[in-house]
């Protein structure tokens, strides 16, 4: 049997999210959560992913569900797309619509982490000047770094951009410059290990106040894996 029409498979998937919606979870978005989202229904993560869990890898599905604009429809975009399918031009196409954390974050962890030759994106977004597109290249970064999809020459890179943009005092390019650095530092491998350690002693000795915070909080998040606790 042939498959349904795009049209009818995106349509029945913004239905179901309709459905799962609520107006508390939409209104908590951006006080609770601080997702300043123009286009959202309002349903929880675990909805999201029900919604998604039966539908096959489908990039055609997923490429029609972002262009819906809804964040929710793009949330399941990323859960349900082929990452072998997926280009160069689509990353760089869906991260010019990262409009806010959740979704650079989301799509990074369920997807475009697993695409191949990803990490050549990472400098490039990390170069960006908006928030949220430079928040997407420090969280591939962290991604990958969490998953294992990436070479050490790239996270030795990596850390170069950590310390190029640890001064960003923006709260999103922070809060990704650290969970990059933190995650990288998470590595097993000796050298990444070490290298990630002795950038963030760097940064928390810095005179600038972000890059402070970024080297103190990963010192502290370092100490606590090894089993120095926290001071």
């Amino acid at each position: 049997m042939a498959a349904e029409p795009v049209e009818a498979r995106v349509e029945a998937v913004l239905a179901a999210l309709s459905a799962a919606a609520s107006d508390k979870v939409r209104d908590e978005m951006g006080p609770r959560f601080g997702l300043v989202v123009d286009k959202a229904m309002g349903v929880a993560m675990n909805r999201m992913q029900a919604v998604a869990r039966p539908l096959k890898p489908d990039h055609e599905l997923a490429q029609a569900l972002w262009d819906t604009g809804w964040y929710e429809a793009r949330m399941v975009a990323c859960m349900v797309d082929d990452p072998a399918q997926v280009t160069p031009a689509q990353m760089d196409r869906w991260r010019a619509d990262f409009d806010n954390w959740g979704i650079a974050d989301t799509v990074c962890f369920k997807l475009f982490d697993q695409v191949p030759g990803a990490a050549a994106m990472i400098p490039k977004w990390c170069a960006l000047n908006d928030e949220f597109g430079r928040r997407g290249g420090f969280a591939l970064m962290a991604c990958m770094a969490l998953h294992g999809t990436g070479e050490e020459a790239d996270f030795l890179k990596g850390l170069k951009l950590i310390e190029a943009c640890a001064t960003d005092e923006r709260n999103f390019v922070k809060k990704g410059v650290n969970w990059a650095l933190r995650a990288i530092g998470g590595k097993k491998k000796p050298r990444l290990r070490a290298e990630a350690r002795a950038t963030a002693v760097r940064l928390a000795a810095s005179a600038d106040k972000t890059a402070r915070w970024i080297g103190r909080d990963a010192m502290r998040a370092f100490a606590k894996a090894d089993g120095g606790g926290t001071k």
